[in-house]
């Protein structure tokens, strides 16, 4: 049992992102520089490697790398690499891969064997000293500093920004450019959105699911993630289109689902979805737009999704404290998850 009345890590980190953010963006040179050695490349397409949190980075990169520099984007198998021994030819391959540690086994090895088959690797790193980083030619520290709590906050949000930035630097694009530079403030702003009525229902919910679509999706499935592990409430988290394929028939009035709305091309489906899961008395929580969660109103749509993290953050930590969980320290879970 955890003390209600204590601050926990997860808290305090997730207090701490603003200022990081800030930090991480004045860092031009840096960002210039990895773009430039990319450029050179000229990699035909783009292929994402990370577990658990630092995948669902991949995911939301996917979207921006793929809607702004029109390079194909995939996500890495490391297990044909460390399982079953069949390293791909990888020439023409920008490698990136994302990691709180930079300790996992697998993705070490993946990273290696991308590099020695031909592929330019970067390394999406707090630790910028950690295998992953040393198996990687080119290195963007996120500079997030030590976490203390096992399930990652501000690594995350960094990690997001540090490649949507490095996107920017890519394309020339002022527009992405200056909805990263407000992002500090509106992440501060977003703390201050409670959303402790989606939480609680959701803690006592035999399951949950999180909908989103497009720029949304990475940071809806990071958030069923969250609820998963520190709130152990199984939780799904779904495009809303796939959402139609299968999964709308397990949902009930019973299973919360909590929708992320960016304004842009996607919004349209999404809001079809919400307008039929209330026909069928399904409980619905909405953020962005005219939704049902306090919000602080639309920005540029690709940084949103990663500004609804901290509300959805701080609401699971409190709801974690609130049923005498430790939101610090989820069971059979470690900080470095060593998988090969």
């Amino acid at each position: 049992m955890v003390e209600s009345q204590s601050v926990s890590s997860m808290a305090r980190e997730t207090a701490e992102i603003p200022g990081a953010v800030e930090h991480l963006l004045s860092r031009a040179d840096l960002f210039a520089a990895i773009a430039r050695r990319i450029e050179q490349a000229r990699p035909r397409f783009v292929v994402f490697c990370g577990r658990g949190s630092s995948g669902h980075v991949g995911v939301y990169l996917r979207y921006v790398f793929e809607t702004r520099l029109s390079l194909l984007v995939t996500a890495a198998a490391p297990s044909v690499v460390t399982a079953y021994r069949s390293p791909p030819d990888m020439h023409g391959v920008l490698f990136v891969v994302v990691s709180q540690s930079g300790r996992s086994p697998d993705l070490v090895v993946a990273t290696q064997m991308a590099r020695k088959f031909g592929a330019l690797t970067l390394a999406i790193v707090n630790d910028e000293h950690s295998p992953a980083a040393a198996a990687s030619e080119l290195v963007l520290p996120i500079g997030a500093g030590r976490e203390y709590a096992v399930a990652a906050t501000k690594t995350v949000v960094l990690s997001m920004v540090a490649g949507a930035k490095l996107v920017a630097a890519l394309a020339g694009d002022d527009d992405l450019t200056g909805g990263l530079q407000v992002m500090p403030r509106r992440l501060s702003d977003a703390l201050a959105c409670d959303w402790s009525v989606w939480a609680d229902r959701a803690a006592c919910a035999p399951a949950a699911f999180v909908v989103g679509r497009g720029y949304s999706l990475g940071c809806v499935r990071e958030i069923a993630l969250k609820v998963a592990e520190i709130l152990r409430v199984p939780t799904l988290g779904y495009s809303a289109a796939e959402l139609r394929h299968g999964p709308r028939a397990s949902i009930t009035p019973a299973t919360p689902v909590l929708v992320l709305r960016q304004n842009d091309q996607a919004v349209a489906a999404v809001d079809d979805l919400v307008s039929d899961l209330h026909d069928t008395g399904e409980t619905v929580f909405t953020a962005g737009g005219a939704g049902t969660l306090p919000w602080i109103g639309d920005g540029h749509p690709i940084c949103d999704p990663v500004s609804m993290l901290m509300p959805a953050y701080r609401a699971i930590e409190t709801a974690a404290r609130r049923l005498g969980l430790d939101p610090d320290n989820p069971p059979h879970l470690s900080k470095v998850t060593r998988t090969l």
